[in-house]
Parts: C-alpha cells; sequence; structure tokens
C-alpha cells in the first residue's frame, strides 16, 4: 500500500513525525511536507510562485521517504500525485497530526483538512488527523494508540466518492470514539489591533487573528465539538460537495 502524509504545520513537527512512522504499519510511506507552518491555508494553491520539492533524508522514520516543497499543503497532494506517483497508485493519504483542533467551522480554513479535500476531489481515500491543543510539544502519548487502529477500520469500512475524513482528538486520555457531524459555530471578535507595531502613514491600522469560537448548538451531542468537550475521539465523515440542495 502507497501511504503519502501529509500536514500544514510545516516538517519536523511532532505530530507529522508521529503519523508517518504509525502508517509505515499499513505500508510504504512517502511524507510531502510544506518547509514551514501554512495553517489556515485551506484547499489554496500556489498560482503566481514555482513550487520546489527536495529530498530530506530522515533515519528514524521506520523507512519512510521525506520531501519538502517550498508550497501548500494542497500543493503536496498535487506534487505527491503528479511527480512522485505519476505512474503509480496512492492507496491513502493521511494529514497532520495537526497541533489545534479542526472541529467545527475550522474544517474550511483549515490546511490540514483542505489536503484532505484536494485529494478527495482526486478520488484518493484521505484522513485529516487533529488534536485539540496548538502547542507544538503537546503530549500526543494518547492519540498515538488509536492512529493505526482507526485508520485501519476506515479503510477497511471504505470511502464514498468524494469524501474523506476529518478526525479531532481531544488532549489527554481519550474515553470513546464518537461519528460526529459538523458542529453549527462561529468565530467572533476575530481582530485585535496590533498596539506593538508601528502603523505607516498610509495604513488604516494593523491587526493579528484573535477571536472566540462561539458554539451555536452546545447541548447537541452528535457534533465533534461536543465530542472533543468530553473527552472522545471524533470521526467526521466531510465532502467537498458544498451544494446546498435545500434551495434547490
Amino acid at each position: 500500500m502507497n501511504i503519502v502524509v501529509v500536514n500544514d504545520d510545516g516538517w519536523g513537527t511532532a505530530g507529522i513525525r508521529l503519523l508517518a512512522r504509525e502508517m509505515t504499519r499499513l505500508g510504504r510511506v512517502t511524507v510531502v511536507a510544506p518547509d514551514g507552518p501554512r495553517s489556515g491555508y485551506g484547499a489554496c494553491i500556489s498560482v503566481t510562485e514555482p513550487i520546489t520539492l527536495r529530498r530530506v533524508d530522515e533515519h528514524d522514520l521506520n523507512g519512510a521517504e521525506v520531501f519538502v516543497t517550498n508550497g501548500t499543503p494542497a500543493d503536496c497532494v498535487k506534487l505527491a500525485r503528479e511527480v512522485l506517483f505519476a505512474d503509480r497508485q496512492i492507496d491513502l493519504l493521511v494529514s497532520g497530526i495537526n497541533h489545534g483542533s479542526n472541529a467545527g467551522i475550522n474544517v474550511i480554513y483549515s490546511g490540514t483538512m483542505g489536503a484532505c479535500l484536494v485529494a478527495a476531489e482526486k478520488g484518493i481515500p484521505a484522513i485529516g488527523w487533529s488534536i485539540n491543543d496548538h502547542h507544538m510539544d503537546v503530549d500526543l502519548h494518547w492519540l498515538q494508540t488509536y492512529l493505526y487502529d482507526v485508520t485501519k477500520h476506515l479503510l477497511d469500512e471504505g470511502f464514498g466518492p468524494r469524501m474523506c475524513y476529518n478526525i479531532n482528538a481531544p488532549v489527554g486520555e481519550i474515553e470513546g470514539i464518537r461519528w460526529t457531524r459538523q458542529c453549527n459555530g462561529h468565530w467572533q471578535n476575530e481582530l485585535v489591533a496590533a498596539v506593538d507595531q508601528p502603523t505607516p502613514a498610509d495604513c488604516l491600522g494593523i491587526w493579528k487573528l484573535a477571536g472566540q469560537f462561539v458554539n451555536e448548538e452546545p447541548e447537541a451531542s452528535d457534533t465533534d465539538i461536543w465530542a472533543i468537550d468530553h473527552q472522545l475521539l471524533s470521526i467526521t465523515p466531510t465532502t467537498i460537495d458544498l451544494t446546498h440542495y435545500g434551495s434547490l
């Protein structure tokens, strides 16, 4: 089995290294990762700058090959399919482990899930893994025990057309697994003034991204947000079809 591992936090982070090692239990792993953080890039692709790709020598990934690009997570998928696997099939794409939740509305911003959606468009089975903590040194021990088993189960279950799985984990001990839907919610107070930055004379101001997530259905127990808030591993089937069928 040919497995491609990507992420949006950049090559070398603890999440992608752990994911790559665990996926070698299922097949031959090829890592294609950005050369630095690309969080919040969604399914963004490079349209104005050339994309580079270089091999990186690694010796502690159970034989996985590693390639690094100046592109985005979505570019990583395209590079894998068009360059590295031009004459071979990609059997599975796994993205992550993202440092930070991609539950709820975050799925539309996520570079981790953007890569999965591009893979789904190409007909490649894809799974995105995230943990609900942005710290690069977050303890991944509890999640590690699920990576192989859940991935193997989803492969055995199969993938529908043009869909992927969005998996989000709580921090600490995981008390179970829950099939979930995307939580209805929104971000508010998303910008704060960067008062520590000098403002150019011709500029209206300088801001930094911030904000608080508002759960619009906090009592609903079938959502991804509820699951991770209750120490459950959330698995959400996700599709690239954004059609609002109720309006047709």
